[in-house]
């Protein structure tokens, strides 16, 4: 019922646009070609006023004024010509100027006509016109000759047809811009926060019928994309979900096993074995939850990220934090820079340095630089895919390729971005690897308020360099 409902709402729309393009372009040349064509009409009057005047003036002669007005059909007006009656307008002065120029006018051309300047007097009111004095012998006589107003109704035939025309390309533009350029510029920005935004808001069908195909097709692919991603996303979460019992029951028969039955080492690397199971196992969940239903809380990240770091007790971790406060995900953000530095650590060469920094206006850059030689050029656009390993440059136990896919999608969720580079270590002259996450603060909910007392994102220059110092996970 609705889809039959459309194409007549689309008419009327188009109706809308006609009607209103042909009154405004009425009205606009009304008042640029007005004054001309009210010059036009009074030159064009002159001939046949003069004509009426003599015609008059020789009844006149022989008939009384009452025959010669009911005989010649012409208006006659016998002594003190009609007062007329005028319109005040702003500051009291005539609202109808335009006719008293009409009556000089004429007047020019009667007494060019004729042998003698009559008298015109103009009639303001509804009977727009002059009344133009007769000779007459016995008393005075006047005759009537109406005037058309300039914005009056009905319009002159030769505006009303420039109008038309005028007002039909002024609803075609108006058509094209609202009904299809409009939707199709709603589309294209619908098409560039696809893959940026987790669940992109389907586009109204409005419009021409080829912009209602297009948004109906593109919705479509946003329904199929959103399936696709909830079938990996329950895959990944069912796989992992069913490894962690396993993995649970394993430890737990690894520790009742005696001490006698297997060797330090044998145990050792057993448990080393079931470390990277959970580890693979938690980025499996980790990369299926996408952490897109977090909510933002405005948070001084330097401290988080402190309090992030005091878990590598004993690693060759250094702090470089500028004090930013910022509205974030926290556990989303905490997880995927953990992943960087545990990059690092396993993969570079010590020292790793984390740092923070403020990144254009109300954004951040978190920064985690190593000493090693890093990921080859063309081959880091691979390693931002998910699973994904690159076991020639950083290959490892108990990874799956999960890391920097994660710490690329949170950056994009706070409209950021993960980018891989390498440079001289800040603060030393030797060559490192750098991994960089940018991100702007999370518009936060109206009338949600920040923890702690916090009341605006502000980011402050000062920075603090400090070796990490803290206790273990």
């Amino acid at each position: 019922m609705a889809s039959s409902f459309r194409p007549v709402a689309l008419w009327l729309r188009l109706g809308v646009f006609f009607l209103g393009g042909w009154a405004f372009s009425l009205l606009v040349l009304q008042a640029l070609l007005g004054a001309r064509i009210g010059q036009a009409q009074v030159a064009q009057m002159g001939p046949q006023v003069a004509l009426n005047l003599r015609l008059s003036e020789l009844a006149l002669e022989r008939f009384p004024p009452a025959a010669v007005s009911q005989l010649s059909g012409l208006q006659l007006g016998v002594g003190i010509p009609p007062a007329s009656d005028q319109q005040r307008g702003f500051l009291g002065r005539n609202s109808d100027n335009t006719l008293n120029r009409q009556a000089a006018q004429l007047k020019l051309e009667l007494c060019r006509r004729l042998p003698r300047c009559p008298q015109v007097v103009p009639t303001h009111g509804t009977a727009r016109g002059v009344w133009i004095e007769l000779a007459s012998p016995l008393e005075p006589v006047w005759l009537y000759a109406g005037i058309r107003p300039q914005l009056g109704w009905p319009p002159d035939p030769l505006l009303a047809t420039l109008s038309l025309i005028s007002g039909s390309v002024v609803a075609g533009a108006l058509f094209l811009l609202l009904e299809v350029q409009r939707p199709l510029q709603q589309l294209q920005k619908a098409l560039g926060r696809v893959g940026l935004v987790r669940e992109p808001n389907p586009l109204p069908q409005r419009g021409a019928p080829e912009v209602r195909r297009l948004a109906r097709h593109f919705n479509a692919m946003l329904e199929r994309l959103s399936n696709s991603e909830q079938e990996r996303a329950t895959m990944l979460a069912g796989i992992a979900h069913d490894i962690k019992t396993p993995l649970t029951r394993l430890r737990l028969r690894l520790s009742l096993l005696p001490a006698a039955g297997l060797s330090a080492e044998g145990r050792s690397k057993a448990e080393a074995d079931l470390d990277d199971l959970e580890r693979i196992t938690g980025q499996f969940l980790l990369f299926a939850g996408g952490g897109s239903s977090e909510p933002a809380v405005e948070v001084p990240l330097h401290e988080v990220l402190a309090e992030l770091a005091a878990r590598y007790d004993g690693q060759p971790l250094d702090l470089d934090l500028a004090a930013v406060t910022a509205s974030i995900q926290p556990i989303a953000l905490g997880r995927a820079v953990a992943n960087l530095v545990d990059n690092a650590l396993s993969y570079g060469q010590p020292p790793v340095l984390l740092r923070l920094l403020p990144w254009q206006k109300d954004g951040f850059e978190l920064q985690i630089w190593d000493r090693g030689p890093g990921i080859a050029e063309d081959q880091r656009s691979q390693a931002l895919m998910p699973f994904q390993r690159l076991d020639v440059a950083r290959g490892g136990h108990g990874h799956c390729g999960l890391g920097l896919a994660i710490a690329q999608r949170v950056a994009r969720a706070h409209g950021g971005e993960l980018k891989l580079g390498v440079g001289a270590v800040p603060g030393g002259a030797e060559q490192g690897f750098c991994v960089s996450l940018t991100g702007h603060s999370i518009e936060l909910p109206a009338g949600s308020k920040a923890p702690g007392g916090l009341k605006s994102v502000s980011i402050e220059q000062s920075r603090a360099k400090r070796p990490l110092k803290g206790g273990p996970d």
